[in-house]
């Protein structure tokens, strides 16, 4: 029986689909905490489905987003065969700056690894298998892309030597803190038991204080870390990396940040959605 408690997404059991379900309410789709018997119908309803294909949940689309990224950047800083010269194989460059890229990089994808197993909740349950793979190829492309330029034995430290790296080294502590702060904070908020809907405030710790300014400090501070790594290693590919994903990490503030203004009547008027007072 692929009925009982119904959601947008519905898998029936024998044949292991995952379907949309719509009610014939004006074509209206359920969402995922609703009952059937708690949904405005008579005794009759018509229901339409959809499928939705191949899905994975949420967390395995983190996981392995994740671990690709993690694994490729490993495999260019210990200089694997076929990948530089021969005469360069399992050699380790002499620039404290990678060593220190490398453990920055990879103290970022464990980071990410660490909070989707203990802290995310995900408000959707799946995602289509064909996104996987394109995310994948994204984050794992870029990922080695950039890995290729840090670790490449040709590679030229900062302009300005220990200052830049060290600066940008403090900047980006900061900014992967601050992100984990958020993250903690929006877990807080699903997993308090209530079920009334709230927006998140800030709270005692000073890396929420974002709130007070913008709606995803969460982004604010992923952008900030991918920022001070590229001044950090002073490599175009890290930077065109960071100028993507802070316009793809707009595109998801603005719109959550326009579902806030929607959803609460009294959202703070001063919040933007990801840069404070600018955007």
């Amino acid at each position: 029986n692929i009925f009982g408690p119904s959601g947008c997404s519905v898998i029936c059991h024998w044949c292991n689909l995952w379907f949309d379900l719509t009610l014939d309410i004006e074509f209206m789709s359920t969402i995922d905490d609703e009952i059937l018997q708690s949904l405005p119908v008579g005794t009759t309803a018509t229901m339409y489905f959809r499928d939705l294909g191949p899905q994975l949940g949420w967390t395995m689309v983190f996981l392995a987003e994740c671990i690709g990224p993690l694994l490729t950047y490993l495999l260019f800083y210990f200089r694997v065969p076929y990948i530089y010269s021969h005469r360069y194989a399992f050699t380790s460059s002499p620039h404290p700056v990678v060593i220190l890229a490398c453990a920055c990089h990879t103290f970022h994808y464990m980071k990410r690894l660490i909070e989707t197993i203990f802290v995310h909740r995900f408000s959707h349950g799946t995602m289509p298998l064909r996104t996987i793979v394109r995310n994948c190829a994204y984050y794992w492309g870029f990922s080695a892309w950039l890995a290729y330029y840090i670790n490449h034995p040709l590679y030229t430290p900062p302009s300005y030597g220990e200052i830049q790296i060290n600066y940008a080294l403090v900047m980006f502590v900061i900014c992967e803190l601050g992100n984990f702060s958020i993250h903690l904070t929006l877990n807080n908020i699903r997993g308090d038991g209530s079920r009334a809907r709230r927006f998140p405030v800030p709270t005692k710790n000073p890396f929420t204080w974002l709130f007070f300014f913008v709606s995803c400090p969460n982004y604010t501070y992923e952008v900030g870390a991918w920022v001070s790594f590229s001044i950090m290693t002073q490599c175009l590919p890290v930077a065109l990396y960071t100028l993507l994903g802070f316009i793809q990490m707009s595109i998801w503030a603005k719109g959550k940040h326009r579902a806030y203004i929607r959803e609460f009547k009294d959202y703070p008027s001063l919040r933007m959605a990801i840069i404070p007072l600018i955007l």
